[in-house]
């Protein structure tokens, strides 16, 4: 197991920092969460004497086997095990497991499984997470799917079906791996796994390597709408469905579920969807959904009976604050205010550790009064939405064995060809190939600093490293641009 290795010293020992009896409660262990709870325990000056987490399955990484099955969803490397296990949050903060179901602020407490929990400062990090679907009855009338098909999936009311999943963390991952190894690793059901997320591709992936035959498993891809694709470049696309190919899996493109049948046992034994051309109708034992993507209905809930302001995600300002002075949020389950003007820009847009950080030091100014500011901002500064830097990433493994990675900076994702400037493209590299699994992309902003890599390569490579280059002039990269125009690179893995 990780461990942390902690020393103390005479100077150490004998630095004085001010204590914080405020009680600061922390909704969700998502990696805005870690993040602005790693930046206050570890603040030199403040020692932070009752912070609360309140997560569903408590603390990540402190299960070792669940971790092992993470591979399930897409990764965005902000935190590891080794991370959790230096960090060892459990010594600086409470843990109560449960989930959220109500806000009471004239009191200042919240419940958890009936229990009351106190507040001074409450920080709402839950994210969005993917909700079990109310399949689309009408779908089953229509002779085509339409642009609104998808549109119409409501929240799911009815007891939840064992062998349906919807896999939001690694304890979700572990209980599915668990419950798949029980029941279906040995039998002959199929496994449908629905959604137009990359987290499709990286759990036909994992059940690809349990020993499942591919002929098994149906990916049935729901219309795209507005999200962003899964694959940033059309070759990516192109090689993942050769992959799926070759391993005998059946790909279903822009279906509607419409409905799904239920046995005497109570599990999904099969589903119907809406295609294009015609009804799909196919056997299942087994379900995994990643279509419907939303704040969880205890939360919203909670949010709205509390009469924070809510405008399909929690609106905050620049500063994080809520509508409430002593209620803040941040992450994908918030949206600026409409007086910005940027409805389209949200958290989601930034790296999560970096938001966090910036959560907690616009807190830490009401603690330490060298962080208040000694002059007023400029005038309208207050009506600008704050420049995010740190860059976004995607890692994991997909069809095919491919270890991916893919670093972009900060906004709103788009295809590569959409992304790039044609006037000012700045400069490429590109060695290997995605079908050959050497695939290494690096690209330069006009001022020669590195904005965008993507790795796609069959043999694993050090991701860490690879971050690191994010946001460095090509100089420092041994004038790679100059080596590469001279023919001296032909692998930017080696």
């Amino acid at each position: 197991m990780k461990y942390s290795l902690n020393l103390i010293n005479r100077k150490l020992v004998l630095e004085s920092k001010v204590c914080i009896n405020s009680r600061i409660v922390v909704v969700g262990a998502s990696d805005v969460g870690i993040s602005f709870l790693e930046t206050l325990i570890f603040w030199p000056r403040l020692k932070f004497n009752n912070l609360t987490l309140i997560s569903i399955h408590g603390l990540p990484g402190k299960d070792p086997q669940s971790s092992k099955y993470r591979r399930f969803l897409i990764n965005s490397h902000c935190f590891n095990d080794e991370d959790y296990a230096q960090m060892s949050l459990c010594s600086w903060v409470n843990v109560v497991a449960g989930k959220m179901t109500s806000i009471n602020r004239s009191a200042k407490y919240v419940v958890v499984s009936e229990e009351k929990v106190p507040y001074d400062y409450l920080v709402l990090c839950t994210g969005q997470s993917y909700q079990v679907i109310c399949y689309c009855k009408e779908a089953l009338h229509s002779d085509h799917v339409t642009e609104s098909s998808h549109l119409s999936y409501q929240r799911y009311t009815e007891k939840v079906p064992s062998n349906l999943f919807t896999l939001n963390d690694a304890q979700d991952c572990l209980e599915a791996a668990l419950w798949l190894q029980e029941h279906l690793i040995r039998s002959t059901g199929n496994i449908i796994v629905y959604g137009n997320t990359i987290d499709t591709y990286t759990t036909v992936e994992a059940l690809l390597s349990f020993g499942i035959d591919g002929s098994r498993i149906h990916l049935v891809r729901a219309p795209p709408g507005s999200a962003s694709p899964c694959l940033p470049e059309a070759a990516l696309e192109r090689a993942v469905g050769e992959a799926l190919a070759g391993a005998g899996v059946a790909v279903h493109p822009d279906s509607v579920l419409a409905q799904w049948g239920h046995g005497d046992n109570g599990l999904i034994t099969w589903a119907a969807f809406t295609t294009a051309s015609s009804l799909l109708h196919l056997q299942c034992s087994a379900f995994f959904s990643f279509a419907y993507r939303t704040l969880d209905y205890d939360i919203f809930k909670a949010v709205t009976d509390a009469c924070l302001v809510f405008d399909g995600r929690v609106v905050i300002d620049t500063e994080f604050h809520t509508n409430d002075a002593s209620i803040r949020a941040a992450g994908p389950l918030t949206k600026f205010s409409r007086r910005y003007y940027r409805d389209e820009i949200t958290h989601s847009n930034f790296s999560s550790k970096e938001i966090g950080f910036e959560l907690a030091a616009s807190m830490l100014s009401l603690f330490d009064s060298a962080l208040q500011p000694s002059s007023k901002p400029p005038e309208g500064s207050d009506r600008l939405i704050p420049v995010y830097s740190r860059c976004k990433v995607q890692g994991g493994i997909l069809p095919g064995g491919y270890n991916y990675l893919h670093i972009s900076k900060p906004g709103i994702s788009m295809p590569l060809d959409v992304e790039l400037d044609p006037c000012d493209r700045g400069t490429e590299i590109v060695t290997g190939e995605a079908s050959h699994g050497n695939y290494f992309r690096i690209h330069f902003s006009r001022y020669n600093m590195v904005d965008s890599i993507t790795c796609f390569s069959k043999e694993p490579f050090p991701v860490s490293n690879y971050i690191c280059l994010y946001g460095q002039h090509e100089r420092l990269l041994n004038d790679l641009y100059y080596r590469w125009r001279a023919g001296q690179l032909t692998d930017l893995y080696r």
